[in-house]
């Protein structure tokens, strides 16, 4: 009988908006954060989650691959001087498979002077960020990439 007298009040209230589909949608960006440092990551996915982002996270290059390999992400965040798979390693891997996201990586590092990872960064013309660096750059620099 409740039952009833509920259904019956409802059908007296509006339903508009409801069905809609765009009623209050967001257009959430999925982010791959690939980080060997796992407390580090955890932390930059908080962080991102909390600007509407949706993050995934992989711990290790190879890890990260496979990630690649199975969904489709619109940036990734990626440190660059991990075990197994460094950064850089991965970037031309995951390219091969998803050519799109050449322009949609950036990178950060706490090895800037490293020779090595530095010619990849100013032969690519990467995005990066040296570690430490302040959490809203981080922000600014993934809406950047992203708008």
């Amino acid at each position: 009988m409740l039952a009833a007298i509920v259904a019956s009040a409802m059908d007296s209230v509006p339903q508009s908006g409801l069905c809609d589909p765009n009623a209050n949608a967001y257009d959430f960006k999925a982010v791959l954060l690939v980080d060997d440092h796992r407390q580090l990551a955890v932390t930059l996915q908080w962080v991102l989650a909390d600007q509407n982002f949706m993050v995934d996270i992989a711990n290790a290059g190879d890890e990260a691959l496979q990630k690649v390999k199975a969904n489709e992400y619109d940036a990734i965040v990626c440190d660059l001087m991990m075990p197994r798979l460094r950064g850089d390693q991965f970037y031309e891997k995951a390219v091969e498979i998803r050519p799109a996201l050449a322009e949609r990586f950036i990178f950060i590092t706490g090895f800037g002077a490293d020779p090595q990872l530095n010619l990849f960064l100013c032969k690519d013309g990467a995005k990066y960020l040296l570690k430490p660096f302040p959490v809203q750059t981080l922000i600014d620099c993934v809406k950047q990439l992203l708008a």
